[in-house]
């Protein structure tokens, strides 16, 4: 079978899943999960064909194309990140099967049905899929906010809940990039956390939840993260300080 065959045999299995494989339910729990707390797992979005498929072109994509990045941002706080990536042209250009999800028009309505609005493409294509390594003891995906509305996540690998590196949000949380306040936002609201495995989804409302991966201290965390947008986004006038230095990284002050 051609590459090309196989890539779109994946997708159409992923399609007929999401049709057949997900009882009304599932939707209900995690649209209610998602709208309470700004986080829902939704591991049965997927087949294990796809999960499969996909964790094996982001090993190969993050052993070939991954760089170490360290570094921290004013806009929330000062908080660190400490990872490996691949960005997103990288992936779109070296990988296959990413995209094309990523591009699932069906894939997209069935995050919608979690939503409980339209979920769109995101108009910044550095931020519609980028691969995160957490491989060292300290490192993590500091406290932030994106500039988005909503991230799915798939987790490939992730360490015993001992060891760090699962998630923990702020819902209902505001972004003042001038003066992010992180500590007033822990007083005033519950922290959250949520233990995650291997082959695990999660869908994020990434723009009033307030996120970050907690320090590993041992193991090691391997995910792709997935952005989009909402309606409202496409009217809104957005920056893009901390994808642009993260990427770049050369804004002054912001190495870690």
């Amino acid at each position: 079978m051609r590459p090309d065959e196989r890539i779109g045999g994946l997708v159409q299995s992923l399609s007929k899943h999401l049709i057949h494989g997900v009882d009304e339910k599932q939707w209900e729990r995690a649209r209610r999960d998602f709208l309470d707390l700004g986080f829902v797992k939704v591991p049965f979005l997927a087949p294990e064909s796809t999960k499969t498929a996909l964790a094996d072109e982001i090993e190969m994509l993050v052993a070939e194309h991954g760089v170490r990045r360290e570094m921290s941002f004013k806009e929330t706080g000062h908080t660190p990140r400490l990872m490996r990536n691949v960005r997103h042209h990288e992936i779109r250009r070296h990988g296959s099967f990413i995209p094309e999800v990523y591009a699932s028009e069906e894939f997209r309505e069935a995050l919608g049905k979690v939503a409980g609005e339209p979920v769109l493409e995101c108009p910044y294509e550095p931020e519609r899929y980028v691969i995160t390594e957490l491989e060292q003891s300290g490192d993590t995906h500091g406290w932030h906010w994106d500039d988005y509305s909503f991230a799915l996540v798939w987790v490939v690998a992730c360490p015993p809940v001992e060891h760090g590196g699962f998630v923990q949000c702020v819902p209902r949380t505001r972004w003042n990039k001038e003066d992010p306040q992180l500590h007033r936002q822990f007083i005033t609201r519950p922290i959250h956390s949520f233990e995650l495995r291997p082959g695990d989804l999660y869908f994020l409302r990434t723009d009033t939840t307030l996120h970050r991966v907690y320090p590993l201290s041992g193991g090691r965390r391997l995910i792709i993260n997935m952005g989009y947008a909402s309606r409202a986004d496409l009217d809104k006038r957005i920056s893009h300080e901390t994808m642009d230095s993260l990427w770049n990284g050369s804004r002054e002050g912001q190495n870690a």
